[in-house]
């Protein structure tokens, strides 16, 4: 009998979307250029990895992807980061909601995987 120890859990996949504003596609892209090293120190920090972003620029859609033990945890953990709330308050202009860009997160259902 096997036992799975928290530290050896295994990722689970998480996939979302945004919606930006169709006339700051370029802008908000741009702004990804350079991320800052805090941003990805507490990505990194808070249970993200083989975190990626897609842009569907007709559409302003933005894809991302993600591997965490607990993405609702992730995403607390970030909440809880000054540097966070710096990144999401630089981020609101390029987005369509009038949220922080991290609460317009919507949650796709995982329906198949091929390993």
């Amino acid at each position: 009998m096997s036992t799975t120890s928290p530290e050896s859990a295994p990722s689970r996949r998480v996939c979302f979307t945004m919606h930006l504003k169709p006339d700051r596609v370029d802008d908000y892209l741009a702004a990804h250029e350079t991320v800052w090293p805090e941003m990805l120190d507490a990505l990194r920090e808070t249970g993200w990895s083989n975190y990626s972003l897609f842009v569907d620029k007709a559409d302003a859609l933005v894809i991302g992807y993600v591997e965490t033990d607990d993405f609702e945890r992730s995403l607390a953990g970030m909440a809880l980061r000054p540097v966070n709330d710096r990144w999401q308050a630089a981020m609101a202009e390029y987005f369509a909601a009038d949220v922080q860009p991290d609460r317009t997160m919507v949650q796709l259902t995982e329906y198949f995987h091929l390993d």
